[in-house]
């Protein structure tokens, strides 16, 4: 489904693009029950003044500029106001990917070159890769800039929304760094390259939803809910045996792979 339709520009360059929303929700979700009779809960709009229940062609948005007191804003009106330049992505400047903290990254897309802009995407997208960049863009979406970052694929182009420095938080908690010793690093080095093992997003799912589901079916079918088996409290070892025994059970464990 196309989340909405842009145009890509840097230097003189404009290219024609659709987003596709890159991700999807398969979480369960659960709808909230009167305890007494199980009845769906519903929640109301209702006018403060009047009492009167609302419709959604009946709500508009309102600014309180004062005390009680409130500008209508039209959506047309919103529009309006926009230039062709900020209803465009524009390029500002391009960057390394490992530049940028993963806090900063918000909801992906997926970007589709429209028709007659398919060369010049792919001319973006392998001048990128070959440069081992991407670009940092800016746009408005909604009622406010909204930062992106280009990222060039093998199969395409992936857009990211950006949160702006002033969104994003320190870190709140520090804690007092104790001395480790060469010999316990290198003992943990040789963990992680164990461990080293290509990404491959098919590998993983979402196993707790799973569960969640036996559960559900469980309730449906009238059965009763067993306890999940209580896992035994790992014992207290010293450090370094324990990533002394962690690095032999990754070795085991890659070579039946």
């Amino acid at each position: 489904m196309i989340s909405r339709k842009s145009v890509i520009t840097f230097g003189m360059v404009a290219i024609p693009i659709a987003l596709y929303t890159a991700t999807q929700d398969n979480d369960i979700h659960f709808n909230q029950l009167h305890k007494d009779d199980s009845s769906r809960i519903r929640y109301k709009k209702t006018c403060a003044n009047c009492g009167k229940e609302l419709k959604a062609e009946d709500i508009v948005k309102g600014y309180e500029y004062d005390d009680g007191k409130y500008v209508v804003i039209t959506d047309e009106e919103i529009e309006k106001i926009k230039t062709e330049k900020e209803k465009s992505i524009q390029i500002l400047h391009f960057a390394q990917l490992n530049q940028i903290s993963p806090v900063y990254y918000n909801k992906t897309y997926q970007a589709v070159p429209e028709p007659g802009g398919e060369k010049a995407f792919e001319l973006l997208r392998s001048a990128l890769m070959a440069e081992q960049k991407i670009a940092i863009g800016k746009t408005v979406m909604g009622t406010s800039d909204t930062l992106m970052a280009i990222i060039p694929r093998e199969e395409g182009i992936i857009i990211s929304t950006m949160y702006f420095t002033d969104e994003v938080k320190e870190l709140q908690r520090q804690y007092q760094k104790p001395n480790i010793s060469e010999q316990e690093l290198k003992m943990a080095r040789m963990l992680i390259n164990s461990m080293d093992t290509p990404f491959d997003p098919s590998m993983y799912k979402d196993e707790y939803q799973e569960k969640l589901r036996n559960l559900i079916e469980t309730k449906i079918a009238g059965k009763e809910v067993v306890a999940a088996e209580p896992e035994s409290p790992g014992k207290v070892i010293d450090l370094m045996e324990a990533l002394k025994a962690s690095v032999e059970k990754a070795k085991k464990e890659k070579a039946i792979v």
